[in-house]
């Protein structure tokens, strides 16, 4: 990521995803199953107990990464095998997503933490590289998934609905980055970009509201309504950035001060 438009951009995505990893967490336990009852004291012991163990988990995760896992990947890539490397990397992503999944039914948390923890080894740039042929092909399986459950009626069915639920993505969430940005001071031409690249709707939604139509807290329907959203945003994000173009957030190129004439001589 390039310049400080692109730093603050892709910070906050990074952000977005994390606070959907802990609604992920979350979403279980806020989810009253029908025929169970809840009271206020015991729900918020609940969430600060999970809150708690996620927290937990996060520092023993780093500290491990830190301190045993670079020393782990230095052993195996004194080796010399590619082979062996990668599949090391891979049984060290795919057992702490098992993990976290084990501890709270949240492969996604285990996942961002992997990268996280590969991250803070000295070797992450070449686990990152071997990595990227995975990444490709889950990559396309994820999307692969993402357009067997879209219900391409519900563009015919709910025209409106989908509409405003994609306004309230590209337009709301446009003017609450203009707001804020505005509010940190920065220029004209930063806070459109950053605007516009917030205005979609990031992959992990898809999980999230997959997962409360499986824990029975959204209907069908608003899941499907969700899914056309987000991938009609993801679609018209690049439109958002030519229209943003147009509207002269593009940053001018630094003009520079013609040398003075003390230091020609």
């Amino acid at each position: 990521v390039k310049g400080d438009v692109g730093k603050i951009a892709m910070g906050w995505l990074i952000v977005e995803d994390l606070v959907i990893v802990i609604a992920l967490v979350m979403l279980p336990l806020l989810v009253i199953q029908p025929g169970e009852s809840m009271n206020g004291a015991e729900l918020a012991g609940s969430i600060g107990w999970t809150l708690f163990k996620v927290a937990g988990f996060t520092a023993i995760m780093l500290v491990v990464g830190a301190k045993v896992l670079p020393w782990v990947l230095v052993r195996i890539a004194h080796t010399k095998s590619r082979e062996l490397f990668t599949l090391g990397v891979l049984a060290i992503a795919l057992g702490i997503a098992w993990v976290a999944y084990a501890l709270f039914h949240s492969f996604a948390l285990g996942a961002f933490l992997a990268g996280l923890v590969l991250n803070s080894s000295p070797l992450g740039h070449n686990a990152a590289e071997r990595s990227l042929p995975l990444r490709d092909a889950f990559a396309v399986l994820f999307f692969v998934s993402v357009g067997m459950l879209f219900d391409w009626k519900i563009l015919i069915n709910e025209p409106l609905a989908v509409l405003g639920v994609l306004a309230i993505v590209i337009v709301g969430k446009s003017i609450a980055a203009l707001a804020i940005t505005t509010v940190f001071k920065l220029d004209r031409a930063t806070s459109l970009t950053v605007a516009a690249a917030l205005a979609q709707i990031g992959e992990f939604s898809f999980i999230l509201a997959a997962l409360s139509v499986q824990l029975g807290g959204m209907r069908q329907e608003t899941h499907d309504l969700i899914l056309a959203a987000a991938l009609l945003s993801i679609s018209l994000n690049p439109f958002v950035f030519a229209l943003i173009d147009r509207m002269g957030a593009k940053p001018k190129p630094a003009v520079k001060e013609p040398p003075s004439v003390a230091s020609l001589i």
